[in-house]
């Protein structure tokens, strides 16, 4: 069977947004003003009515037909079009270059880390004196 010949599962198409949006079932309950048991049957619905449909959708901070039109290819798709490492010995993968040296934020750190541990040892020997 084809995926185009296949019926959308709405609810399906919900729950992988609502993944990809890094949102739990709770906090979708939560704008919905419901619990999470029902976002999780909805999610293992089919069809869903319009009405609800459009309140999840402007919770995911998505439209109705975009729930209703999802599918992995087309992100996928998008992904790899729009995708671009131009460094031929990193091919699909991120060159990170920072434009500082890591070596002198470590000790930038370390020193702040320092200065916290010398204020706290001041601020505790304040306090025993005026005890």
């Amino acid at each position: 069977m084809s995926t185009l010949s296949r019926p959308k599962h709405i609810g399906r198409n919900i729950s992988r947004i609502r993944e990809l949006r890094d949102m739990k079932q709770e906090a979708l309950a939560q704008a919905l003003g419901t619990n999470q048991q029902a976002i999780s049957a909805m999610e293992n619905s089919e069809t869903i009515d319009e009405e609800k449909l459009t309140a999840v959708a402007k919770a995911l901070g998505v439209t109705a037909e975009g729930i209703k039109n999802y599918s992995d290819e087309n992100i996928l798709s998008i992904i790899n079009n729009t995708f671009n490492s131009h460094d031929s010995s990193t091919l699909n993968a991120v060159n990170f270059q920072p434009t500082f040296n890591p070596l002198d934020k470590i000790v930038e750190l370390y020193e702040r880390l320092v200065q916290a541990e010398k204020d706290k040892v001041e601020y505790l020997e304040k306090i025993a004196k005026g005890k």
